[in-house]
């Protein structure tokens, strides 16, 4: 046996006090009918306290205080097992970390709006399992799929273009890993939520998207940026813009969406795209249709819980001063 509020055991220190009590209120009642005359003529001559009725009385008041407050803490014993499942969907974020995503075709810059997004929907997550992959010129899993959402933000603060060393964009590795960071046994609803400008690809990622379609994942792209383009700036020690990126022959560097390839993207996985608009509705979009789609249970867990057993003391204790209010403590008139 246990108790689920034991702090209330210290009442019980009231159950001496109230012993003291009534022994203090017995005693002066006897020597009040010791000034009157002889106790036993006294008796006789009207209605007599009977001792022993009080004493029971007081013994039931006592015994239901102590109920009362072992009912407040709440006693427990014997167990019963219950097993909680939750449901939910996984979803990977898969963002963009090259130096393109310094543009300022949105504000405050791209990778920052990128963040923000994210953010957004790990917000609105409930009982769900979110990951996240960050790629440049490579990719590699930053945060795997996990339901503590406070991880996956601590992991968001401390990403930037130098998390990831090589410069590129590798979105078919970055689609690849997230891919594979799915359980096997997870049957249930999994999304990929890309979030990039899309240029300078290394590798075909449509091969990679109807790889990732044959395993039923799919792919929602939100398109950082603006086709039209804008040059790429390099800061200084102080986070000063110093300049804009230059190519080999010393031409500025313009970084554009590349929302063709983005589109087929998500085409191809039976997903969406979205370009990212200054109020993140996308984000909206992209939660609220992976929220309607299957769910599945992927995780079981089963606890061993103590029975709640006040109640029947309680129970027991009303009783008592049921009994104390039927019991009569003064006795009948001596007729003889």
């Amino acid at each position: 046996m246990q108790f689920a509020q034991p702090e209330y055991l210290y009442l019980l220190a009231a159950a001496p006090l109230l012993v003291l009590f009534f022994a203090a209120r017995f005693r002066r009642r006897r020597e009040a009918l010791r000034q009157l005359g002889e106790p036993e003529l006294i008796g006789r001559l009207s209605r007599s306290t009977v001792a022993r009725r009080q004493a029971v009385k007081a013994a039931l008041v006592l015994l239901a205080l102590v109920c009362f407050v072992l009912a407040l803490a709440r006693p427990q014993f014997g167990t019963r097992s219950e097993t909680v499942r939750q449901t939910g969907f996984s979803v990977m974020a898969v963002l963009d970390v090259s130096n393109s995503m310094l543009a300022e075709d949105v504000r405050p810059n791209r990778l920052a709006r990128s963040k923000f997004a994210v953010r957004s929907l790990v917000r609105k997550l409930r009982n769900d399992r979110i990951g996240l992959v960050v790629f440049a010129g490579s990719a590699f899993l930053q945060c795997p799929l996990t339901t503590d959402y406070s991880i996956v933000e601590l992991f968001l603060n401390g990403i930037d273009t130098g998390t990831v060393g090589t410069q590129g964009t590798a979105i078919a590795e970055a689609l690849r890993i997230a891919g594979r960071s799915f359980r096997q046994d997870h049957q249930g609803y999994k999304a990929v939520v890309l979030i990039t400008d899309g240029e300078d690809h290394q590798e075909d990622p449509i091969a990679v998207a109807s790889e990732l379609a044959a395993q039923g994942v799919r792919v929602y792209v939100v398109g950082i940026g603006t086709p039209q383009g804008v040059p790429i700036p390099v800061t200084d020690e102080d986070g000063r813009v110093a300049g804009h990126m230059r190519d080999r022959s010393g031409a500025v560097v313009m970084s554009r969406l590349d929302e063709s390839t983005l589109r087929h993207i998500a085409e191809t996985t039976g997903g969406a795209y979205y370009r990212a608009s200054p109020g993140g509705e996308e984000m909206d979009l992209v939660y609220d249709t992976i929220a309607s789609l299957e769910k599945a249970e992927f995780e079981s867990r089963e606890f061993t819980q103590y029975v709640e057993r006040f109640q029947y003391i309680l129970f027991f204790g009303l009783l008592l001063l049921v009994a104390d209010t039927v019991i009569r403590d003064r006795g009948l008139l001596d007729e003889s």
